[in-house]
């Protein structure tokens, strides 16, 4: 059978998502402990792939087993060999044809950051610090110039294997709380880097650098070079894909809204 689960994960112990020669990444250590559970060898596949130093509120993964174990045995047997940098949040049984990447119809994604002078201590992996005044409202104008369908080639770092640039942006704002800076976007998918070039950009727009009008002169400009700088990875969080034909799976309610 086939069952897919929700995973969070703290990224800043781990050489990102994807199995490699680099140890640990989160897909390595998921295998092993889901192995442990299913009592034989198998395979996870992602939502979404994410880089060293990246975090996940809710990642969605499936696999394939011959094992019979409820959902609940899932979650606390996973967790168990699990690191605690890793925990599966849910379990659920789905049919043949749900897949964890190509089954989900947008994506989520939350980028933070720490504005002030003093350097972070307890959250030094989980935000970017930048220590000038950012304007957020320059930054929130700038950032609706990412909606709708683009080629995101300026976004996209160079080692990017995604077939086409182009991508539809469904949402995007950019918000202040106290001393946090956020970032919220929410695309069909996203090409390589292309949320941490975003930030980057909207950062030299919130510090004064440059227009809110930049964006969409680097949009026309399908020209990664011209660009701003790719923004620290540990202010990254994939919040959550979502599955409209499977409404069945608790996404939105692993990470509060909606799903």
């Amino acid at each position: 059978m086939r069952l897919a689960a929700g995973v969070e994960y703290d990224g800043s112990g781990f050489f990102g998502w994807q199995r490699q020669r680099q140890s640990p990444t989160v897909q390595s250590c998921l295998e092993t402990a889901l192995a442990r559970v299913a009592d034989h060898p198998l395979t996870v596949h992602c939502a979404g792939r994410t880089d060293t130093g990246v975090h996940a509120w809710c990642q969605v993964v499936h696999f394939d087993t011959r094992a019979d174990r409820d959902e609940r045995a899932w979650v606390l047997g996973a967790n168990t060999h699990l690191p605690a940098g890793i925990s599966v949040l849910w379990a659920r049984e789905v049919g043949h044809d749900f897949h964890a990447r190509f089954s989900a119809r947008r994506r989520r994604y939350h980028y933070r950051i720490l504005n002030r002078w003093v350097r972070p201590a307890v959250e030094r992996d989980r935000v970017a610090w930048i220590r000038q005044p950012l304007d957020a409202a320059r930054m929130n104008e700038a950032a609706r110039f990412l909606l709708g369908e683009h080629d995101f080639s300026s976004f996209r770092a160079v080692g990017c294997q995604a077939r086409s640039p182009v991508r539809t942006v469904h949402a995007a704002s950019v918000s202040r709380l106290g001393h946090e800076v956020s970032l919220h976007i929410e695309a069909n998918a996203f090409v390589y880097h292309m949320v941490r070039n975003v930030a980057g950009v909207l950062i030299a727009v919130g510090r004064g650098q440059r227009s809110p009008e930049w964006v969409a002169e680097l949009l026309a400009a399908r020209d990664r070079t011209v660009a701003g700088v790719t923004a620290p990875a540990g202010g990254l969080y994939f919040v959550a894909p979502s599955y409209p034909d499977h409404p069945a799976l608790p996404v939105g309610e692993a990470v509060g809204f909606p799903g």
